[in-house]
Order: C-alpha cells, then structure tokens, then sequence
C-alpha cells in the first residue's frame, strides 16, 4: 500500500467515527478513490503525499474540468481534497497545505424546481389509495407523509426510531446534519399513516427499533426509500426527476407561499444559515410574477 492510500484510509477512517452521515462518507471515499487513481497511472506508484503539490493539484483540477464535470461536483470533491490535506498536515505526513491555494469553482445559484401543492398533494393522496397494491403500502404512504408534511431530509427519514415520535404531542425528533438534533411537528394526516403502518410493521428482531422497515425486516435505507419515492413519482404523476428532496422544496416552499415566517421554517428544515432557506423566497417571487403576468391587465401592455 502506498503512502497517499494509507493517509487516505486513516482520514476516512476518523471521518467515519466523527459526525459525518453515511453519505458524506461514502461520497467522501469514492472522490478521494478518485484522486488516488488520478495519481496511481498503470506501471507506476502513486507519488508521496508531499510531493502532491500546488502544480499537480492544478493539473488534477484542469482534468475534472475537461472531464465536464459541473462546478457542484468539482466544488465537492475539491472539498474532501482540502479535508485530506488538513488531516495530513496535522499528522505530519506533509509541512504543508498547498490545497488551501486552490481556487473553488463558482456555483450556479439555481432556484429549485418545485411541484405545486395541487401536484403534491394528487401525488399522495392517489399513494393513499394503494392502487397498485404493492405489499408495504402503508410504509410507503408514511414515507411521503413525512416527507412532504415535516420536510425531512431522506437520510434524517431513513434514521428514524420509534422512540423519536412523541404520538400524544405530534412531535419528532430528527437528526439532522452533523448529528444536530431538533423537533419537527407532524400533523393528523402522518399521524393517521403512522397509526396504520404502525400495526402492520414486521421487525426482523423484537429489538429493532427502526421505523421504516425493507422487505427482509431490517432498516429501510435511504438508498431504499428513494427509489420508492421515485417508483411513484413515475407510475403516478410521471415524472422520474422527482425526488425525495423535491418534496422538501415543496414543504419550504408552499409553507412561505401560505404566509409562515421564514425563521420559522428555518428551524423546521434545521438549516444552520438563513440564507439557505432565503432561496424558497426566490421560488414564491416566481410564481408571484407568473400569476401577475397572467392575471394583471397592465401585464401585457
């Protein structure tokens, strides 16, 4: 084993027992897979982590641009870079830190693609309806309830136990990102979903205290759980680009939409800045405008 595949596996290996979600790590290990591959060429060892510098950075970051990767992912994987370095240099194995010299590409400021309420609420109300009568109907109905009524994300949906639902006040627990915890309401809608599921749910263990369950009786995963929003995403509303994350958007921003404070919808989504709940604003100034031009006589003169 190389040098640089060593440091790369002590990093992932602190990262691993630290705050990270199984997707950090996971994206974390295949980008920094990349790299050593990137430096690994056929016939050849890969070079020691000092003799990585500034110049061969560049070079490795000229190859995911011509790659045509887009700046999100490039600015992501420049992000576990960095991390490395950081690590590597408080342990010693480099004196220095060429990677913080390293220009982070600009990201596009995209406004989110929302469904409306009409179209997410036919989405889980034919759910409702079981009609194709698949054999974990009622998981499946409570994974969009609690998607689109506390706008969780999926791995925080995927993590839940049942000892996270306070049933008699509506109140859920979730960890969010970096294990920061907060409590998210959940109204009479989830709360019948979870009544119903609840006495259908099979554990593998007496002991397993997961909420959403596979097939096999074990966690349901977030892997799992997306291609369940995804198969009626496409069999019902025929629309395979929907995901779980678009009925967090919808969440956000049909809340701003109906008069909720932004502040207010900040804790329940559990970010950390508000300026990244700020974009939902965008979205209501959109279809603001659109109801404007189609309604107002002075639009179109």
């Amino acid at each position: 084993m190389s040098e640089l595949e060593s440091a790369i596996g002590r990093y992932l290996a602190g990262f691993a027992l630290g705050n990270a979600s199984g997707h950090s790590l996971r994206s974390y290990r295949g980008d920094l897979g990349e790299l050593l591959g990137y430096f690994s060429p056929p016939g050849s060892s890969p070079p020691l982590p000092s003799e990585v510098g500034l110049q061969q950075l560049r070079e490795w970051l000229g190859h995911l641009f011509d790659a045509g990767l887009s700046a999100v992912t490039i600015r992501r994987k420049l992000s576990a870079v960095r991390s490395l370095y950081k690590f590597m240099l408080r342990e010693g194995s480099i004196s220095t830190n060429p990677a913080r010299l390293l220009r982070t590409p600009k990201a596009p400021q995209r406004i989110p693609i929302v469904p409306t309420a009409e179209q997410t609420n036919h989405l889980v109300d034919a759910i409702a309806k079981d009609p194709f009568e698949r054999p974990h109907a009622e998981r499946d109905l409570l994974i969009f309830e609690l998607l689109y009524g506390c706008g969780l994300r999926i791995s925080e949906l995927a993590g839940l136990n049942l000892d996270d639902f306070d049933r008699d006040e509506r109140w859920i627990r979730v960890r969010g990102k970096g294990r920061k915890e907060r409590q998210v309401p959940y109204g009479s809608k989830a709360a019948a979903a979870l009544q119903k599921y609840l006495r259908r749910r099979e554990p593998k263990k007496t002991s397993d205290r997961a909420l959403l369950l596979n097939h096999a009786g074990g966690r349901l995963s977030d892997r799992g759980a997306r291609g369940i929003v995804k198969f009626y995403a496409r069999m019902i509303s025929g629309d395979a680009s929907l995901h779980p994350h678009s009925l967090r958007h919808a969440f956000a921003t049909h809340l701003l939409s109906d008069g909720a404070d932004l502040r207010a919808i900040q804790e329940l989504l559990g970010h950390s800045r508000l300026a990244t709940t700020q974009k939902y604003t965008q979205v209501s100034l959109e279809d603001l405008m659109a109801v404007y031009d189609r309604a107002h006589p002075k639009a179109h003169k």
